[in-house]
């Protein structure tokens, strides 16, 4: 990014926290960056002990993204980490990306061109690799009403109209875990009047981190903070979940088969095992990756019940 002596245009600020092995590549994506205009550039730590900090000093001093600075807060929380960045910059536009991102380089142009015609932008989010099967990572093509902070743009007006983020009502999270603030933050500020829109060519590249079956299965666990989301933004019904119940075409799959196989066993026909086709033909060949998915999707189901019964909102 070039020097340029005029106020900021625009503030990007990234929480972190014991990003070590990642946010080399975001700091080089945000070196890259053909933007322009100014920039504010925060890092936000929450209490890294992997040597995060240090990397970010060393960007610092080697001066290659302008106005760049690091700010320490103590909570290991992203929500206070974005709102603690937005308070200390003072640019009319602020973005949102991890310490877990690469930003392309035409990310801010494109994205600031969005914010031209809306107040709230969801940029777009590509793997950095192909995954492969239990892989981590996340994938954003269009507007699909979650708003990820992987890559989102908005006016600061609209910003502090709601007061930034804050957790999602209705959950209750482990120290160190987070959910949902970004979608509640977004349809907070839409409620409010805020104008959205989607940018296709404001892109990050997203860390794609290999995980084996066991964490897989677990993470889908986490399926029980769905229902207290619906419950918070029911508009998510017929913008994110499909036919307005389920949480994908997947799970609807998976119940479909779970029923069929239900009704053939108490009914001791075949003819039932008809509605498992669609699952089935879902699943990967390999037999391993096939019973990994069922695992998940088994307790996904299960997670869904729970968070379901607990919000008194059925997604499934």
């Amino acid at each position: 990014m070039a020097e340029n002596a005029a106020l900021p245009e625009i503030a990007v600020v990234v929480p972190a926290f014991n990003a070590a092995g990642t946010i080399g590549a975001t700091l080089a994506g945000l070196a890259s960056q053909t933007f322009a205009s100014t920039t504010e550039v925060v890092i936000v730590d929450c209490g890294s002990d992997d040597g995060t900090t240090a990397l970010v000093e060393a960007a610092i001093n080697a001066k290659r993204i302008t106005n760049l600075r690091l700010l320490q807060i103590e909570a290991r929380d992203p929500i206070a980490a974005r709102n603690h960045g937005a308070a200390a910059t003072t640019a009319p536009l602020l973005a949102f990306t991890d310490a877990d991102c690469a930003p392309e380089p035409g990310w801010l142009t494109a994205g600031v061109a969005a914010l031209d015609t809306a107040d709230l932008v969801q940029g777009a989010v590509t793997p950095e690799r192909e995954p492969v099967p239990f892989d981590r990572t996340v994938s954003v093509s269009a507007e699909h009403g979650l708003y990820e902070t992987a890559n989102l743009f908005v006016t600061r007006t609209a910003f502090n109209r709601i007061g930034g983020f804050e957790p999602l009502p209705g959950i209750r999270l482990r120290r160190g875990e987070h959910f949902g603030e970004d979608v509640w933050f977004a349809w907070r500020a839409k409620r409010a009047g805020a104008s959205a829109a989607f940018a296709e060519r404001s892109i990050v590249k997203h860390v794609v981190f290999r995980r084996g079956a066991p964490g897989y299965v677990a993470e889908q666990l986490r399926r029980r903070f769905f229902p207290p989301l619906i419950k918070a933004v029911p508009e998510l019904r017929s913008e994110f979940l499909y036919s307005r119940a389920f949480l994908s075409k997947r799970t609807a799959y998976f119940d479909l088969a779970l029923t069929g196989l239900t009704t053939a066993v108490l009914s001791k026909r075949l003819t039932p095992l008809i509605a498992t086709i669609p699952y089935v033909l879902t699943l990967d060949r390999r037999p391993v990756v096939a019973a990994t998915a069922i695992a998940a999707d088994t307790v996904g189901a299960a997670a869904l019940i729970s968070g379901s019964v607990s919000a008194r909102t059925i997604v499934l």
